[in-house]
């Protein structure tokens, strides 16, 4: 196996950040250890541990499975149901087409980030962090931003979901304002410990979500059996609703090697990429379809339409539930934390990427970064809570594109000019400007693909030329024209500086 290139009095330079407390091997900062209630959290094994790379040494975890669990809990929950039903409630498409959407497109967009999971034990690099090989030191602070806005965008809906679908069980009593706010700091929790408590809940998470839906198709699957005729299916439809479908599982490719970092970088990378590949696949396919399935049925069911009014999710999972009596009624409940799994890893890729977008604050513990997004998470899904539909179809439509573009950029650095070597990468230099890219060929690669993907974007708010008779197909030019742009502007750029 090819070991990333290091000098070895360099390599003391990275390592010199990892010391022990106690059972923990994670890096720590001196900052870390000035104050008397931060070196109690560390006692207690809280990871502090940021963007800083993981040492050769600590990669030590052999638990790969961890990996695929952690992206089913991430999944198997009412958003990745919620997404399903937008098929046939906002694009109008019939059962049957729905679910090929779903099917083909999420086993397509999901190879992208299944991996670059595998890049973690390799390199022992944050996803942000690696990116800053191609995007620069200072440039990758672009795509950061526009992480930061995903990972924000995902907890809103995740709070508003969690928070409907509280609310739906008290009759009136318990507000969706408190509903979000109970989420969020039940999901607070679990990031600020990190990632041994982190891995450890989503190993967990997933069975009573499964044990919701079993027992909601066991009551209600009876409805689902024929479902209504559809109008056919037009090309625009299907290519928009593809388009939200990318968007959903596209944008872990900003963090998917967050997790990965302390695995032992002798695992094989096809052992890594399958468990994730199926990580992301069973959950979504399984729960968009069952999303779609619901929503296409929901006119024949009184009590499911009552439920359903104004897009409540929540208050659908509840009518289904609801002949079950109190048991329904904790199982609400439960489909309701489920979205916990999905808030408190994005918590804990949050608070990495902040540290990339503002790099002086890499000092301050990961942990700290959670509060931060908890405080800009409440006030915000409070405020977006009853406009749910209209958020979700936006959001998902729209991060599709930028996230597309980085991916293909970090793949063609990696695939074509590295030539997939990961000794190519000189981590000495992950925090150095000067040896590091300029980011100009990736951006300007970026700013290039805007040409073709504005004019093929269909949102609310603009349609462009091409997508008003094609549909949305933002996502799939933002990939192709992001990564054939890059390739000339990297040779021009290799040129001026050398490949660290």
């Amino acid at each position: 196996m090819a070991q990333v290139k290091q000098d070895p009095f360099e390599q003391s330079d990275v390592e010199k950040d990892a010391v022990s407390v106690g059972e923990s091997s994670y890096a720590q900062k001196d900052w870390h250890n000035s104050y008397k209630w931060s070196r109690k959290l560390l006692q207690w094994g809280l990871e502090t541990r940021g963007i800083t790379p993981v040492a050769l040494r600590e990669r030590v975890d052999t638990q790969y499975s961890k990996i695929f669990f952690l992206w089913l809990s991430f999944n198997f929950n009412i958003l990745s149901f919620s997404a399903g039903t937008l098929g046939p409630a906002i694009f109008g498409l019939g059962l049957r087409d729905s679910c090929l959407v779903i099917l083909f497109f999420n086993l397509l967009c999901s190879a992208l980030p299944a991996y670059l999971t595998t890049w973690g034990p390799k390199l022992g690099l944050r996803q942000m962090c690696q990116a800053r090989y191609s995007f620069g030191y200072y440039g990758v602070i672009v795509p950061s931003i526009f992480n930061l806005c995903s990972m924000t965008g995902f907890c809103i809906l995740n709070c508003i979901l969690g928070g409907q679908t509280l609310s739906s069980i008290s009759d009136g009593h318990l507000s969706w304002s408190v509903g979000i706010v109970v989420i969020t700091l039940i999901s607070l929790f679990i990031s600020f410990c990190g990632y041994r408590v982190l891995t450890w809940y989503e190993r967990l998470a997933w069975i009573p979500v499964l044990v919701v839906y079993l027992v909601a198709l066991g009551v209600g699957g009876k409805h689902l059996g024929n479902p209504p005729p559809a109008e056919p299916a037009t090309a625009a439809a299907i290519l928009s609703f593809a388009s939200t479908i990318a968007g959903f599982v596209i944008t872990y490719s900003s963090l998917s090697s967050d997790f990965t970092i302390y695995f032992n970088p002798s695992v094989s990378s096809w052992r890594i990429f399958t468990y994730s590949y199926l990580g992301f696949n069973v959950p979504i396919i399984l729960c968009q379809c069952l999303g779609a399935a619901v929503a296409v049925s929901v006119p024949l069911v009184p009590a499911w339409e009552d439920g359903y009014a104004d897009g409540n999710v929540g208050g659908l999972i509840e009518a289904m539930l609801r002949p079950t009596g109190n048991f329904g009624k904790f199982l609400t409940v439960l489909i309701a934390l489920s979205v916990t799994a999905n808030i408190a890893p994005t918590f804990y890729s949050f608070s990495l990427s902040f540290q990339v977008f503002i790099p002086p604050l890499a000092v301050i513990p990961r942990y700290m970064f959670s509060l931060l997004a908890t405080a800009i998470l409440i006030p915000v899904s409070i405020v977006g809570a009853h406009k749910f539909y209209d958020t979700l179809t936006n959001f998902l439509g729209l991060i599709g594109y930028w996230a597309s573009a980085f991916g293909a950029i970090v793949l063609v650095e990696h695939l074509l000019i590295r030539r997939g070597d990961f000794a190519s990468y000189d981590i000495r230099y992950w925090q150095d400007p000067r040896r590091l890219p300029t980011g100009a060929a990736a951006l300007g690669a970026c700013a290039l693909a805007c040409a073709l993907i504005i004019p093929s974007i269909d949102q609310v708010w603009f349609v462009g030329p091409i997508a008003a008779r094609t549909g949305d197909i933002g996502f799939e030019l933002a990939f192709f024209s992001a990564g054939v742009f890059y390739i000339p502007l990297r040779y021009v750029e290799l040129r001026f500086r050398p490949m660290v």
